[in-house]
C-alpha cells in the first residue's frame, strides 16, 4: 500500500486566478522599468515612402480589410 504525499507547491492546475494576481503583484516592485524618453518630432523631409516588392504587393492588395 503506497501513501500519497501532497506537493507542498501547488500543481499548475491547482491556481487560482486570485493566487495568481497576488503572485503577480507582489512581484511587479521588482519589475522597475525606466522612464520612456519622449520621441523627438522628426521633420517631414526625413519621411520617406516604403518600397514594396511587387509580389508582396500583390499579395496584401488581395487580403480583406482586417486581414484573411
Amino acid at each position: 500500500m503506497t501513501k500519497s504525499i501532497a506537493s507542498p507547491v501547488p500543481l499548475e492546475s491547482e491556481i487560482s486566478l486570485a493566487q495568481l494576481r497576488g503572485d503577480c503583484a507582489r512581484m511587479a516592485p521588482h519589475w522597475v522599468v525606466p522612464a520612456a524618453k519622449a520621441a523627438a518630432p522628426v521633420s517631414p523631409s526625413r519621411i520617406h515612402g516604403v518600397v514594396v516588392p511587387a509580389s508582396s504587393a500583390r499579395l496584401l492588395d488581395a487580403m480583406s480589410e482586417y486581414g484573411d
